[in-house]
């Protein structure tokens, strides 16, 4: 397992183009369908996605509610599967769950009786990391989202914002090449989310991981994402648009100060609104 503190560390940021252009993850013609009891047919969530994020980079993924975003991304983590189409991991298909993806879901889902590090840690022993060498990985991983003095608490005595931060900390904890996020901040007050959201730009800002960011918040998706896609209505979804967000890293909340941020914003919004008519 690599040193993921060290590796956060290297390089000037992500306008230094840490294998920008080496693609990480490939979805092609994906399709996703399910079927129904007593229906006539199947049920086709997602019948087109096409999409690819490369190294250091985040894309994220907005559309209507019920269109399938978390159906993709549930499909890339290997957690749901699909009738069409290929998705490749590193050059490779990827056949099921594996130990180079992770998953930060809306809700936390601590595990009550364990402190905070030993649910960051609760990942690494099942991978079979011994022990002493879990808790040390935990505490550097707490230390990096700012949670190292609450280590010994239990998830009751953290509020909602803490939660996700220690959700993150234990995604991040096993080192994963690609992170998955399906609406970590959806459930947090707006400081909280404006908190977590400079988190993961603080974290992302000299990385070569890959990240996968499903939200409904189009200004979100803009201030986290080099690419922002949009699907269309479900059922049967497809990516129809693809915006590059052309901002200067690193990124913070005096990005929304720049006329460029609400000049992406809008460009978004026009190409949802037809979908909302």
């Amino acid at each position: 397992m690599t040193d993921l503190t060290s590796s956060l560390s290297e390089g000037p940021n992500r306008a230094g183009n840490i294998g920008r252009q080496t693609t990480r993850v490939s979805v092609r013609g994906l399709s996703v369908g399910y079927e129904l009891r007593g229906a006539d047919a199947d049920f086709l969530a997602v019948a087109d996605a096409t999409f690819d994020i490369r190294c250091s980079e985040i894309v994220c993924i907005v559309g209507p509610s019920g269109c399938g975003k978390s159906t993709v991304l549930g499909a890339v983590a290997g957690l749901v599967p699909y009738r069409a189409g290929t998705i490749e991991v590193d050059g490779k298909p990827i056949r099921g769950t594996g130990s180079d993806r992770a998953v930060v879901f809306q809700k936390a889902s601590l595990l009550p009786w364990l402190t905070v590090q030993e649910n960051v840690a609760y990942g690494l022993r099942t991978y079979g990391v011994k022990k002493r060498a879990a808790i040390q990985r935990a505490a550097e991983m707490l230390e990096l989202v700012g949670l190292a003095q609450f280590a010994t608490r239990y998830p009751y005595q953290l509020s909602g914002g803490m939660q996700q931060r220690t959700n993150l900390a234990r995604a991040l904890a096993a080192d994963p090449n690609i992170l998955l996020f399906d609406e970590p901040f959806a459930s947090l007050d707006a400081q909280q989310r404006e908190l977590l959201q400079g988190e993961l730009l603080r974290i992302w800002s000299n990385t070569d991981k890959a990240g996968l960011f499903i939200t409904h918040q189009i200004d979100e998706a803009v201030l986290l994402g080099n690419r922002v896609i949009v699907s269309t209505r479900g059922p049967a979804s497809r990516i129809c648009n693809a915006v590059e967000i052309d901002l200067p890293w690193p990124r913070s909340r005096e990005t929304r100060l720049n006329p460029k941020f609400h000049n992406y914003v809008d460009q978004i919004w026009q190409l949802l609104e037809p979908q909302e008519a």
